[in-house]
């Protein structure tokens, strides 16, 4: 995909290191509307005189700006902190750093990715299972119906059941959708591709919509129950080791990828 210069702009602008920087949100999951923002995420390195004393500051950095008509907004954790979300049943972080839309990487990205497979559990499901719930309220409680929560929904539970079956993430909604072959998945997201990002669907079937999240919901339950996924991740030490390597030693981040 073609990244605005802006991005590029914006990373190298960044106070410090980069283990990596990716494209998360619309752009991710397959599909952004023509005036979508850009959500970039990734993750920072705080030199070890920020983290020894007795506060910890900027462990997490937030930038929402516009620049040429865009939209960017950029979030980056520190290692430890973004260390620990790996830890715990967290499916938005396993995405970010498995999201194949890289803008910076750099080997310990590499390793990272590598380390982390030992971090999904089969308790992940939860986090699938809660995200879908909250899009399906807001889907609902408008008076308008728009496209965008609708997909938010599917491609969660499609991810989550992926996730179960496979042990492997995927965020992108076209690819999960050559898996499960939804005929109504491909509309929707025509539409949302075509529209605005608070496109509208006209003349929804909402009765159609409920036992499809139903049906996938009662399916990732049952993804859960039979998966061969671990009870509990088992890269503490190996994560923990990382970290103290990022710490202690010089490194060369934030190598460009696109």
């Amino acid at each position: 995909m073609n990244i605005p210069s802006s991005i590029s702009t914006i990373i190298g602008q960044q106070p410090y290191p980069l283990l990596f920087t990716i494209i998360s949100g619309s752009h991710l999951y397959g599909f952004p509307s023509p005036d979508s923002d850009y959500d970039l995420r990734g993750v920072h390195v705080l030199p070890v005189q920020e983290v020894v004393g007795l506060e910890t500051r900027n462990e997490t950095i937030e930038v929402s700006e516009v620049r040429e008509s865009l939209e960017i907004d950029l979030v980056t954790h520190d290692v430890r902190k973004f260390f620990l979300m790996l830890l715990k049943k967290n499916g938005y972080v396993l995405e970010q750093l498995y999201s194949p839309l890289i803008l910076t990487s750099s080997p310990e990205h590499e390793e990272l990715k590598f380390v982390a497979k030992n971090c999904i559990t089969r308790h992940h499901s939860y986090h699938y299972l809660g995200f879908a719930a909250t899009q399906w309220k807001l889907f609902n409680k408008e008076h308008t119906h728009r496209v965008k929560p609708l997909l938010y929904v599917y491609r969660v539970l499609l991810t989550g059941i992926y996730l179960m079956q496979t042990g492997r993430i995927e965020a992108n909604l076209i690819k999960l959708n050559e898996v499960f072959n939804l005929a109504y998945i491909h509309d929707l997201i025509a539409q949302k591709l075509a529209d605005t990002e608070k496109s509208i669907l006209p003349d929804v079937n909402l009765e159609f919509h409920h036992r499809e999240y139903e049906r996938l919901r009662n399916k990732l339950q049952e993804a859960y129950e039979s998966s061969s996924l671990p009870d509990a991740p088992s890269a503490k030490i190996a994560l923990h080791n990382l970290l103290v390597r990022l710490r202690t030693r010089s490194y060369e981040f934030g190598n460009p990828v696109c």
